[in-house]
């Protein structure tokens, strides 16, 4: 005979356990089961500095590459790394791997437009008149007619 009978407050407690393992297990298990995560901003923008700070976080990973370089990550996940931009249309791929091989990945895409100086000249004047450019409509201009 078993030292116990059989009641309510048995099963409850062995429920109550059997739930515990369950949801430690989860915790436990949820790397494996949902994988890298890399969170940005930002994924589509036009900027006009050719200097930018590509920023975030990236949870349960164990390295995170931006172009094929390895970029360094805080305890909690943030990271921040400067990135110089060519000029037009630019491509960036954030690739996040954890301890168990699954890998995730991010792109940013980002065109850098260069402003180019705007002279007093040009701000008055319409930008579709031939001689919005001061210098370049007197250099055009001399010698060319009598």
């Amino acid at each position: 005979m078993l030292p116990y009978r059989e009641s309510r407050i048995t099963k409850l407690i062995l429920v109550a356990f059997f739930l515990l393992v369950a949801a430690y297990a989860y915790f436990e298990g949820r790397a494996l089961l949902w994988g890298p995560r890399i969170a940005i901003e930002n994924r589509v923008m036009t900027v006009y500095e050719p200097y930018i700070a590509i920023e975030g976080r990236a949870e349960r990973i164990s390295s995170l590459s931006m172009n094929g370089k390895s970029i360094s990550v805080t305890e909690d996940g943030d990271f921040s790394e400067p990135y110089v931009l060519s000029p037009g249309y630019n491509r960036i791929v954030l690739e996040a791997k954890d301890r168990f091989g699954k890998t995730t990945e991010r792109s940013l895409e980002i065109v850098y437009v260069d402003r180019e100086p705007v002279n007093d000249a040009a701000s008055t004047n319409s930008t579709n008149s031939p001689q919005a450019d001061s210098t370049s409509s007197t250099t055009l201009t001399t010698g060319s007619r009598p």
